[in-house]
C-alpha cells in the first residue's frame, strides 16, 4: 500500500495561490475578456445596430392612394428674368415669396439663382 500525506500549512504569497473567486478585490465572476474578445462583443453591438437602424429606418411613408400633380407649365428663363419676377407675373393674391418656394419646390433649386435658357416648372395661376 502506498501513503501519501498532506502539509496543512501552506504559505500563500500576496494572494496569487488563491482561487479567482478568493482573490482580494476581484469580483464572483470568473470570466476574462481578451482584446479579441472585447472587439467580437463591440462588433456584435455595432451589427445590432445597424440591424435595428436597417429594420425601422426603411419604413415606406407612401399611402395606398395616388395624389394628382399639381398642375404646372414649362417657361424657358430669358435674359434678365428673375425668380422673384417670374413668381411675381403669376401670383394672383400678391404672395410672391409663397409662389417662389413652390418654384423652388417644383424644380428642386437650392437657390434663387436662374441660368439663361433654363426650363422651370411654374404653377399654373388661379
Amino acid at each position: 500500500m502506498s501513503t501519501m500525506t498532506l502539509n496543512p500549512t501552506r504559505e500563500l504569497r500576496f494572494g496569487r495561490d488563491l482561487p479567482v473567486a478568493a482573490r482580494p478585490g476581484s469580483g464572483s465572476s470568473s470570466v476574462r475578456l481578451t482584446r479579441r474578445g472585447r472587439v467580437v462583443v463591440v462588433a456584435a453591438i455595432l451589427l445590432t445596430v445597424l440591424v435595428l437602424g436597417v429594420f425601422f429606418g426603411s419604413r415606406s411613408v407612401a399611402t395606398d392612394e395616388a395624389g394628382s400633380p399639381a398642375p404646372t407649365e414649362v417657361v424657358m428663363v430669358g435674359q434678365g428674368d428673375t425668380l422673384w419676377g417670374i413668381a411675381s407675373e403669376i401670383a394672383a393674391d400678391g404672395d410672391v415669396p409663397s409662389v417662389m418656394s413652390e418654384i423652388k419646390r417644383l424644380n428642386a433649386l437650392d437657390s434663387g439663382m436662374l441660368t439663361l435658357g433654363q426650363k422651370l416648372r411654374i404653377p399654373l395661376a388661379d
